[in-house]
Order: C-alpha cells, then structure tokens, then sequence
C-alpha cells in the first residue's frame, strides 16, 4: 500500500519505520521522564505502542491512544521531563499521520536543551545521534521533511 504524504508519497514499510526511528529518538530521552517519575509507564507504553504498531502488532487507534496516554503524563510537568513524554506520545501518533515521527524527533531534541540548559550544543548532539540512528531507506525522506517543516518544530533541525 501506498500513502500520499505532503511531500510525496510513503510505502507502508516505510511509515512502519518512521515509527520505528520516532520510538528510538523517544526512548532516547525518555530516562528524562522516568527520573521524575518512576512510577508512571504512560511514555515508556506509548514507545511500545509505536514499536507493536510497526511490527503489526497493534492497531492505529490504539496506538493513538496510546501516545495520547502519555501527553497527558506531561501535561502537569515542566522542562526535560514534559518534553520527554510529549516526545514518545508523538511516537505512538506516527500510527495515526507519518509526520509526527518529526514531532517526536523534535520533542527529543528540546528534552536534551532543557536538561542541559548551559550546554548550547546539548540539542545539536541530539538531533545529530537522531540522524546517526535514520534507517537508510528513510533518511532523505526524514532529512527533505526537516527542512521544510524546521519551522513549525521550533527550528530543532536547524544547521
């Protein structure tokens, strides 16, 4: 199956690896989240979700859900923890449109400027690792998609 996207068109493996690179930024920074707070898993099962999603596992709208879960696990937090969970409720939405795969890569990469808030290249390594971890088959695609969408995502992927 084939998806029209903005910006062209997206093979299901292909959205099914968006998933998979959004699920691996989020985890990434996720360590930000359960420092504050151990306790609750809404994140950690949204990256999951993600994962189940792409292995066929799990149906869209539950992923959806899922993420939906643990934006509101960020909602009462502030700084690096917040931005870590919006980070993998956005994974867990790339089920629903492709493109939040950007806002979870996005999310993670302020995560690391607000943990590091007297580091100025804390969000360059970041973005750096995330690109470092783009599968090859998705790379230009992921790359053509920061650079046209870089200012809707507080300019996160700039260089």
């Amino acid at each position: 199956m084939v998806t029209i996207r903005r910006g062209g068109l997206l093979t299901d493996a292909e959205h099914h690896l968006l998933a998979l690179w959004a699920a691996e930024c989020a985890e990434h920074v996720l360590p930000l989240f359960e420092a504050e707070q151990p306790m609750d898993t809404r994140p950690r099962d949204a990256i999951s979700a993600a994962r189940a999603w792409a292995d066929g596992e799990m149906r869209m709208m539950e992923a959806r859900a899922a993420g939906g879960h643990a934006m509101g696990a960020a909602r009462p937090l502030r700084g690096a923890s917040r931005l870590a969970a919006y980070s993998a409720g956005q994974a867990a939405c790339v089920a629903h449109v492709a493109e939040h795969d950007l806002g979870a890569a996005a999310y993670a990469i302020k995560a690391a400027q607000a943990a590091e808030p007297d580091n100025p290249g804390a969000g360059r390594l970041e973005r750096d690792w995330q690109r470092a971890h783009l599968p090859e088959r998705i790379r230009a695609l992921v790359l053509e998609d920061q650079t046209r969408r870089n200012p809707i995502c507080w300019y996160a992927f700039k260089d």
